[in-house]
């Protein structure tokens, strides 16, 4: 196992994180704790030390165990958990950005997680409420409190986390270190506006779903499970028809993998993982799994080292349109620098 800077912090952690939404069963499905407590052994076995969860997932539960899991070696861990979402209720303070919701949802936190301070604290998702100088002012709060040592922002549009960052300096508030998005070969939008903005901003980089909920493993296709698709080799499952609108495209990413995968003799999970690592940013993905050979199968990604040539096989088959302003510039260069651009030097 590897390490990175986070962001701009000093904060050393893994090259994957060990995604925990799935330690409990309250939802119906995930693992329960002795299979949760093998998934966060074999994770520290590895040498990870990077734990995502977050107050609301399986009700909790997955705070409860890792508190258990983590007792006589707390301090190894960068525990990061989330505040803003709550089941819904009659509440309505109950859940969003607001300072109210985070004052209870980190004491909350706190206590199921047997611990006095949280590592990373993220919002969880983008309320489009709360003033943005409530949630930085709170989150500052909390570090000089001790009760968190640093913050990050998930699943918010690039301009928020921009302007909130901007007047976390301006103000000499604790700015984010981290973003967390969904990101992985089949949803790549992130590279519009997020990813530029991380970069420069210097915020570091985590990818929820970096699977796709298990389409680049090729279990829907038929490659990696008996599943309806085997036959055809398309997805065939209906409820995931429903929620990939461009179905074309999926099926030309995930025969990129399997070739990719073919290749270089390794399974087409860890294939779609190790690309994260080619970014220009670096991206650290989230593992989640519900069984042990899954994660170790996920972790064994970090060893797979893939040539420029499939790189470009992936990237080709998963690219985006950039959408405007970006398609604009290419068409607009010679008159944007008077003719000048090939002798310009930037």
């Amino acid at each position: 196992m590897k390490y990175r800077l986070l962001g701009n912090s000093g904060l050393r952690v893994s090259e994957v994180a060990l995604g925990a939404m799935t330690f409990g069963e309250d939802w119906g499905w995930g693992a329960g704790r002795e299979e949760a407590k093998k998934l966060y052994d074999a994770y520290r076995e590895s040498g990870g030390n990077f734990i995502d969860t977050a107050n609301i997932y399986t009700n909790g539960s997955s705070e409860s165990f890792l508190g258990e899991f983590m007792e006589g070696h707390r301090q190894s861990v960068v525990l990061a958990t989330k505040y803003t979402n709550a089941i819904p209720g009659t509440d309505p303070n109950a859940a969003g950005n607001h300072r109210k919701s985070m004052m209870q949802a980190v004491e909350a936190s706190l206590k199921r997680l047997k611990t006095d301070y949280i590592d990373l604290y993220w919002v969880h998702v983008w309320d489009q409420i709360t003033p943005v100088e409530e949630v930085m002012r709170g989150l500052d709060d909390l570090v000089h409190q001790g009760k968190i040592l640093y913050s990050g922002i998930s699943d918010a549009p690039a301009w928020w986390v921009a302007q909130a960052n901007t007047l976390a300096h301006l103000r000499g508030w604790s700015p984010f270190i981290g973003l967390q998005i969904e990101y992985s070969l089949i949803e790549r939008t992130a590279e519009r506006e997020l990813i530029p903005m991380a970069a420069a901003l210097n915020i570091g980089v985590t990818a929820w779903a970096p699977l796709s909920n298990g389409i680049l493993t090729g279990k829907y296709h038929g490659h990696g499970t008996a599943d309806a698709g085997a036959t055809t080799g398309r997805m065939n499952s209906p409820m995931l028809q429903e929620f990939v609108p461009d179905q074309e495209r999926t099926e030309r990413i995930v025969t990129s993998v399997k070739q990719v995968s073919d290749r270089v003799g390794r399974s087409m999970a860890q294939v779609a993982l190790a690309w994260l690592r080619y970014r220009k940013v670096a991206v650290i993905p989230i593992l989640g799994a519900r069984k042990l050979s899954q994660l170790q199968d996920n972790l064994a990604s970090c060893t797979l080292a893939l040539s420029e040539d499939q790189v470009k096989t992936l990237d080709e088959a998963s690219k985006i349109e950039p959408g405007f302003p970006y398609n604009l510039y290419p068409k607009s260069r010679a008159i944007t620098y008077g003719g000048m651009r090939d002798q310009i030097i930037a």
